[in-house]
């Protein structure tokens, strides 16, 4: 599946998917790619991970992309349905998930759209383009287009000290079971920051080549390391790297015991 991220001068980072499903045989289809994802991994694979999608970006527009990334307060999602069929209760499922495997986000779901610092467009595939022009101009949306031709995206707006302000992420309802998975797992974990696509990273979500339509092991490492309170915005390659080992004892422990795994 076909994920493109750029970022551009005004602090925007954007990801995109596109698309391909079914219907039923997809709880059937990520169960079974569930049982055969891989679920132990070497310190070396952890933190190169890490370190490859967290920096960077797969295209650049020309603000700098050589820091972390992340919120350093609570994140609020405010959910805008306008398409059919309805799936707002399954993002609303896909938060509570990734709140679940994650030791220090503090995010979930607000029904008061004056309240959110996160918002997420559930459109049918006919008004994409369209939304993509109200929510990042149509200066931007051409931009976009020309590098690549998404059905699916999020973005995220950041301070001078590289905290995340605001995220928009826009899904497409009506592409299929799987694909609405896959991508809104995929977008809404990036718009927390890790905003870099690498195919030499074969575990992760985060990598063209690779589908899921769930919150992997592999991933949850990353996610939870990123958040990690020691893991600070701003941080360069060099510094994050430097309390990595001080980090990853925790967030092991953590992943272990939410996902049954030995310590």
């Amino acid at each position: 599946m076909r994920c493109t991220t750029v970022v551009r001068i005004a602090v925007l980072a954007l990801t995109a998917l596109t698309f391909a499903g079914s219907a039923r045989a997809v709880n059937d289809e990520i169960e079974a790619l569930r049982r055969v994802d891989r679920r132990d991994f070497t310190d070396t694979e952890i933190v190169e991970g890490f370190l490859k999608l967290a920096f960077g970006a797969e295209a650049s527009l020309g603000t700098p992309t050589d820091r972390i990334r992340k919120y350093d307060r609570p994140v609020r999602v405010y959910i805008e349905n306008r398409g059919k069929p309805d799936r707002h209760g399954q993002v609303t499922d896909i938060i509570s998930d990734i709140r679940s495997r994650m030791k220090d986000l503090d995010i979930a779901v607000t029904a008061e759209r004056s309240e959110a610092n996160a918002i997420i467009r559930l459109v049918q595939d006919r008004d994409f383009a369209q939304t993509m022009r109200q929510v990042y101009g149509r200066a931007n949306t051409r931009k976009i287009q020309r590098a690549q031709d998404p059905q699916c995206l999020a973005g995220f707006s950041k301070d001078e000290t590289f905290r995340i302000l605001r995220a928009d992420v826009i899904l497409v309802v009506d592409a299929g079971e799987f694909t609405f998975f896959d991508c809104a797992y995929e977008e809404i974990l990036q718009a927390l920051g890790p905003i870099n696509d690498d195919v030499s990273v074969p575990w992760s979500m985060f990598n063209d080549e690779v589908s899921k339509g769930f919150f992997g092991t592999y991933d949850q490492y990353l996610m939870n390391i990123l958040y990690d309170p020691r893991i600070r915005p701003g941080m360069t390659r060099d510094e994050a790297r430097a309390v990595l080992p001080a980090v990853l004892p925790d967030v092991r422990a953590f992943v272990a015991r939410t996902n049954g795994l030995p310590n």
